[in-house]
């Protein structure tokens, strides 16, 4: 089965962020897509905590690179960049199934070859305390997620 959405983690450093946002795949049927390498192992058990009992069901694909990513079959049919450097806001996407949401690592986010990949699709959550810089990595997971299968359903 196609998932209706792909959630792409560039080297996520935090085990418990990469567990929930696992939970939140298992939960709402995406992919999730972990471009390597990891700031941990997968066998981490706050990563499993995270996940608890929803990690065996969960549709996961791993990735030696960025580039082995966008080579690789089963992939996201279109990619959006989750950024704090973007103009667009979440609420002025279209978002259409088999897309995929790509986050950059906690401590760095995204290179720019990837930026500038996807210069024309790079997204915001809308912030309105405009001197705090960004949310959490699986809260912002979950908010994109949910608008994207919002407009889904």
């Amino acid at each position: 089965m196609t998932p209706r959405l792909h959630i792409i983690l560039i080297r996520p450093e935090i085990p418990q962020n990469t567990g929930n946002i696992g939970r939140l795949c298992a939960f709402a049927g995406l992919r999730l897509h972990l471009i390597h390498p990891l700031g941990f192992t997968i066998t981490d058990r706050h990563l499993r905590r995270a996940g608890m009992d929803y990690w065996k069901e969960l549709d996961i694909r791993h990735h030696e690179s960025w580039e082995a990513f966008t080579r690789a079959e089963q992939g996201p049919d279109r990619l959006w960049l989750l950024t704090t450097r973007g103009e667009r806001s979440i609420w002025d996407a279209a978002f259409q199934a088999g897309d995929g949401l790509v986050f950059g690592n906690e401590s760095s986010g995204v290179e720019p070859s990837i930026h500038e990949a996807l210069a024309d699709r790079r997204l915001v959550i809308p912030r309105f305390g405009p001197d705090l810089r960004s949310l959490n990595l699986s809260t912002s997971a979950g908010i994109a997620a949910y608008e994207a299968l919002r407009q889904l359903r």
